[in-house]
């Protein structure tokens, strides 16, 4: 396809970008890239010396060791001196929650007063942002307007630079009176996610599936932002309704509850993820366990609230919430961890968040994980919660070229991952060089 003078003047109006490889890749061979790193953490235990990661378009064709695994005429890429890790993928993040730092707003008012064709656009410095810090994928959990899919679509399409994104649509929400429901989430018109009872759950699954959403995600409970209530707004009935639209589908299905009985019910009904929840007991644990469901605890984001409120113009006494719902986390964090609960990181960035993701990784650390448990939950865990064990979270044969390389070793000090990215690679392309810096 050849784009005309008005189509790329168009485009770059918008700020879009279209490079002349993205035509070439269509119409030409492959280039063949060599990467040399001095070690490798391939995301399933493996850790390779002397590394060659042998890349044929955006997949992985081999890893070996040494000179001799390079094959003839491949573009080298020398990362000898650092680190090679699987491509980060945060579980939980609002992509399209964007704000200009207009201080006469809250970031809250400001996302809510964009056009959907204005956020989708602007969030595009959320996507530059995970991409600057090694996240080359994203599982997206709700945005209003389905501003979410377009980003997705555009980042797919190659005009938009930013992570993989799967992506929920505006996500599914209790309708009638919900305690402090609209002060929680006031950018989702009531519209376009509110349902009630078994029927009204299974229509609008169904509804945001056919409009594109990769996976269904549904509000078992009230909390968000500095409403840390734990309120369960469905019933085990309306889960369990949601969870068989989602998997006769071939979807997935995370449920957010905040507190115990909503995430009780949701792991009774089969939800894939749970998210956030505290106080989870121990036999909600072992059925976890049984059921191979995920846990996805977001601790860091109420930290960067209290650290942060003032922005959002809340009294200083919600810190106070926060943190006593903050310890809690923390508090669940490492009983999941003791009892082999499988933990994936979800950052549950908003705003100024972004570039701040993986921080959750040093709060998994400090809730009993160890750098290379931390790891696997940024990188193979969260495959397993996108249902992308074959493609994403390992640097093997088959696997997307999904790579980041670091300065230090990431499986005894976890900040490394979190502070020293210095080179991103996504589907075989090039998007972070920081070498020469």
């Amino acid at each position: 396809m050849k784009f005309s003078r008005g189509m790329l003047l168009s485009l770059m109006g918008y700020g879009l970008v279209v490079t002349a490889h993205a035509q070439d890749a269509v119409t030409k061979t492959p280039v063949v890239k060599a990467i040399k790193f001095g070690k490798l953490i391939d995301g399933t235990g493996k850790v390779t010396t002397n590394a060659v990661v042998v890349i044929k378009g955006d997949r992985i064709e081999s890893v070996g060791t040494g000179d001799s695994a390079i094959p003839s005429g491949a573009q080298v890429i020398d990362m000898s001196n650092r680190t090679g890790i699987p491509g980060l993928i945060d579980v939980h993040t609002h992509m399209t929650y964007w704000w200009d730092k207009n201080p006469r707003t809250t970031p809250n008012e400001g996302a809510a007063n964009l056009l959907p064709q204005e956020l989708a656009f602007l969030a595009g410095e959320n996507a530059r942002n995970c991409i600057d810090i090694g996240v080359t994928t994203v599982r997206d959990m709700a945005a209003r307007n389905y501003t979410d899919i377009a980003m997705r679509n555009l980042i797919n399409r190659g005009v938009m630079v930013g992570p993989r994104m799967f992506v929920a649509g505006p996500a599914i929400a209790a309708g009638g009176a919900v305690p402090r429901w609209g002060q929680a989430f006031p950018w989702v018109p009531p519209s376009q996610n509110q349902a009630s009872g078994v029927e009204g759950v299974m229509t609008l699954a169904r509804q945001e599936m056919a409009a594109g959403a990769d996976f269904i995600k549904m509000f078992g409970s009230s909390g968000g932002f500095q409403t840390v209530e734990t309120h369960q707004t469905f019933t085990y009935e309306e889960m369990q309704a949601a969870v068989n639209v989602a998997h006769t589908n071939g979807k997935r299905i995370a449920i957010h509850s905040y507190g115990a009985s909503g995430a009780r019910d949701a792991v009774k009904a089969g939800a894939d993820t749970v998210e956030h929840a505290i106080d989870i007991d121990d036999a909600t644990f072992a059925e976890m366990n049984r059921k191979h469901i995920i846990y996805v605890p977001t601790a860091y984001h109420n930290v960067w609230y209290i650290q942060n409120y003032k922005e959002f113009k809340w009294p200083e006494s919600e810190n106070l919430k926060i943190q006593a719902y903050q310890d809690k986390v923390e508090e669940t964090t490492r009983r999941a961890i003791k009892a082999g609960v499988r933990i994936a990181m979800g950052s549950d960035a908003v705003f100024e968040l972004f570039g701040h993701n993986t921080e959750e990784l040093t709060y998994l650390v400090k809730s009993g994980m160890t750098p290379a448990q931390a790891l696997a939950a940024a990188t193979v865990n969260g495959a397993a919660a996108l249902g992308m064990e074959n493609d994403l979270g390992q640097v093997t044969p088959g696997h997307y070229a999904d790579i980041v390389a670091v300065d230090g070793d990431p499986l005894s000090d976890i900040s490394v991952v979190v502070h020293n990215v210095k080179w991103v690679m996504k589907g075989g392309k090039v998007m972070v060089d920081k070498t020469a810096k």
